[in-house]
């Protein structure tokens, strides 16, 4: 090797400054692929395998750290900053051999530069992440805690530069800036995933901390534009600053106004419902290098214009496409190599003793407290609960990217060792302590769900109707239809349609506006939200007594159902309705669409504050109309008694109002020779037993009873309402009842059995292929059934 590099040394070839160690390293520009070890070549003095070599150990020894310390809660950054430093002179790096054979002099331009590129990237998605309509929305709460959490660590950081005269590398004004930013930065890119991973971002709290760190993560990042035009210009030559600062406002200016029309115009060139081509995703990342290239030339670096061309791409289908085709590769694959370089120039041994890391740790913990204190100060003055106050201080304190980088422009070795290892311990100390003090989950009182039978009769009917796809649209239709929505007795219907969350950091709910004209649409599904969106608005311009409002829920699969029940606590809503995870199939048969759909369904049925329908669809969707507005169905309900069984009949006794609906009540009691059960008589009260226990399964039956009898008296002059009784003995019987029932029904409304122990059904539970339906609701929904009717499970 010493050979090659004396050879490129009398050749002339390229030649460059190593920025980790500082030495003038000469390269021949022909070694970059190898001929094979079989013609004698080592593979370790070429390029490209070289690099190959070194992004595999850099992405190996990062996945290894995520997969150790996962349990801590750690965030990525911290296993791809660890393994750096793993890499790098502190650790592996001390062995001259290693250093030289892997990481030798050569390489580390190869390795920077595509580092670099990933960065670049990686900026222009945060930027495509970032809605500046948020901010436009943002409360003044979130803002003067942005505003609160950013000044006073800003003004700490900042002051403390006095103590370093003559001791950095930057000059004293940079300087200022850099120790202000490094410690006010919140990083909104680790914060997003830090609250998606403990699933706050549709809370409060999240929401707070979102549009807060945005703000803060915008002024951070033109602040570091600042420091890299102070920095890059000649400190002789004061005019240069003023000229790369007013070059890059007019930059800014040209993607907005020229720019980001230019994006809006081709978006709408594109036909209704098709995807982005090749052509459109190639111009936009062709962009990104172009953005990127001149802001380095004007003297501002190249992460400002990717960054900042990311914020002006409009948010929705294109920036969807983006981050689905881009996040994977550049965070597991490029970004890695960021921040592994940053941990090749860690070396811990340049820190003279633990003076350094004391005075740091004190300066880093000052910050931090400021920051916690101001933040939990605005809170309380805000009248949030001390608590979720501190936890939202703690989120603010949350570091990565963002000051990894400003440590990188700050170009001092000691300050970037000694200031990554403490940003290391703030980081990872953030997560764990938000785990171990706040509970994110929001409870909902489920023995206090709002229900159909507590409604007085002429009440509004507040109905959250799930949609995945337009497949489930017609069946939901017709059933609110037949629900009888009249002036008198009104429905407001919210329409949620479930996106699932891809590539992006944060969910979103997005409420339409159902009397504006909309814009064409342009994505799959963008489309799918039109198509049902219409079809609601067609139902409720011909029923009176329906309010429709739209909605789209845009979330992780895991999470989904927490939009879903924070929608119907927020609303008020009496009853949600959710598409069974199966659909028939061309034979008649049940097929699952989707699994995950049915951990949904199981969630909100655990978690809902109201009541909760599953709808199998079995061509209600094809109810025969009699009017444009009305359609005529039967409507059976199986009532075997409990809670469950008298909501469905509550619903069902609101159905039969419809003037084209008629409705069968199938009552099941048990015969002569089925099993009683047991009374309980094991309670003693003052050392007597008390007689007059009643059980809890009696005390239900007198509920029934009750219901039942109303429900008969009210509508004994009735011809549409039909009240039949069938003697069962065991839970045979049961089964052969069910299925030797006519098909000459539209829909069986049945209650999911809970709170209510039947011996005639128990043993049924045992065989149930989807639990989620009680034992009736999955007899009747098993694919070996030979009903073909639509069934309406109600809990």
């Amino acid at each position: 090797m010493a050979d090659a590099l004396q050879n490129a040394m009398q050749k002339d070839e390229p030649k460059f400054t190593d920025p980790i160690r500082g030495e003038m390293v000469c390269f021949a520009s022909s070694m970059i692929s190898t001929n094979g070890v079989w013609q004698g070549d080592d593979p370790f003095e070429y390029s490209l395998p070289l690099f190959i070599l070194q992004l595999m150990l850099i992405v190996v020894i990062t996945r290894i750290l995520i997969f150790l310390l996962k349990p801590l809660r750690q965030p990525k950054v911290i296993s791809e900053i660890l393994g750096g430093v793993i890499l790098g002179p502190s650790i592996l790096g001390r062995s001259a051999n290693f250093s030289a054979t892997i990481f030798p002099l050569r390489s580390t331009m190869v390795l920077e530069t595509l580092a670099n590129v990933g960065l670049l990237f990686f900026l222009f998605l945060v930027g495509v992440e970032m809605d500046l309509g948020m901010i436009r929305k943002t409360s003044q709460k979130a803002m003067v805690i942005a505003i609160a959490c950013m000044s006073l660590p800003f003004l700490i950081g900042s002051s403390t530069t006095f103590l370093f005269n003559g001791q950095t590398q930057v000059n004293h004004l940079c300087f200022v800036v850099f120790m202000g930013v490094a410690h006010s930065v919140t990083a909104f890119p680790v914060l997003a995933r830090i609250l998606a991973e403990l699933k706050l971002l549709n809370t409060e709290i999240g929401k707070i901390a979102m549009s807060a760190a945005m703000m803060n993560d915008i002024c951070v990042w033109i602040l570091l534009a600042l420091v890299v035009a102070l920095i890059e210009s000649n400190s002789s030559t004061t005019l240069a600053s003023f000229y790369v600062i007013f070059s890059s406002i007019g930059f800014v200016l040209m993607l907005i106004f020229v720019v980001r029309p230019g994006i809006e115009w081709f978006i709408h060139r594109i036909p209704n419902g098709e995807s982005f081509s090749d052509y459109h995703i190639c111009l936009i990342l062709t962009g990104v290098f172009v953005y990127g290239f001149i802001t380095d030339v004007i003297g501002t670096h190249s992460i400002f214009g990717a960054f900042v061309f990311g914020l002006n791409i409009l948010k929705g289908p294109l920036a969807t496409t983006l981050l689905e085709k881009l996040e994977d590769f550049v965070t597991t694959l490029l970004l890695p190599l960021y921040f592994a370089i940053s941990g090749l120039r860690t070396d811990i041994s340049s820190v003279n003793g633990k003076g350094d890391y004391g005075f740091f740790i004190a300066i880093t913990v000052l910050a931090c407290v400021a920051k916690v204190a101001g933040t939990l100060l605005i809170a309380l003055y805000y009248k949030m609960p001390f608590r979720e106050a501190f936890v939202l201080a703690l989120l603010m304190n949350t570091k990565g990217l963002t000051e990894m980088v400003v440590l990188n422009v700050g170009k001092d070795q000691k300050l970037f060792a000694t200031m990554g290892v403490v940003a290391v311990f703030v980081i990872g100390m953030i997560t764990p302590i938000v785990v171990a003090i706040y509970k994110p989950a929001r409870g909902f009182i489920t023995h206090k769900r709002r229900r159909m039978q507590r409604s007085t009769r002429s009440a509004e009917l507040r109905v959250l109707t799930c949609i995945h796809t337009t497949r489930n649209v017609p069946s939901v239709i017709n059933l609110l239809e037949i629900s009888n929505p009249t002036k008198k007795f009104h429905i407001a219907v919210y329409v949620l349609q479930l996106v699932e969350l891809t590539g992006r950091a944060s969910a979103m709910l997005i409420v339409h506006n159902t009397h504006r004209v909309r814009k064409p649409a342009i994505y799959k599904t963008q489309v799918q939200s039109e198509e049902i969106i219409n079809s609601f608005e067609n139902l409720q311009q011909h029923v009176t007594g329906l309010s429709i409002h739209p909605l789209t829920a845009i979330s992780p699969y895991s999470i989904m159902h927490e939009d879903i029940c924070n929608l119907a606590e927020d609303e008020r809503v009496t009853f949600i309705i959710l598409p069974f995870h199966k659909q028939q199939a061309v034979d008649g048969g049940m097929e699952a669409t989707n699994p995950v759909l049915r951990n949904i369904n199981q969630n909100v049925l655990a978690n809902a504050p109201c009541s909760v329908g599953i709808l199998i669809d079995r061509g209600l969707g094809g109810l025969t109309r009699v009017v444009v507005s009305q359609i005529s169905g039967n409507i059976a309900v199986l009532f075997f008694g409990g809670p469950d069984d008298r909501e469905a009949l509550s619903y069902a006794w609101r159905m039969v109002r419809h003037p084209g609906v008629s409705l069968t009540v199938f009552r099941f009691l048990p015969g002569e020779d089925a099993v009683k059960p047991k009374r309980n008589y094991d309670n003693f009260t003052n050392g007597r037993s008390n007689l007059n226990i009643v059980t809890e399964t009696e005390t239900e039956r007198l509920y029934d009873d009750k219901y039942i009898t109303d429900f008969r008296l009210q509508n004994v002059s009735d011809e549409t309402i039909v009240y039949t009784e069938k003697f069962i003995n065991n839970a045979e019987e049961t089964v052969v009842a069910v299925r030797s029932m006519e098909n000459i029904h539209d829909l069986y409304i049945v209650g999911r059995g809970q709170g209510m122990i039947s011996p005639y059904i128990a043993s049924l539970n045992d065989w149930s292929e989807c639990p989620e339906l009680g034992a009736i609701g999955d007899l009747l929904a098993s694919s070996d059934s030979a009903t073909t009717i639509s069934v309406l499970v109600v809990q």
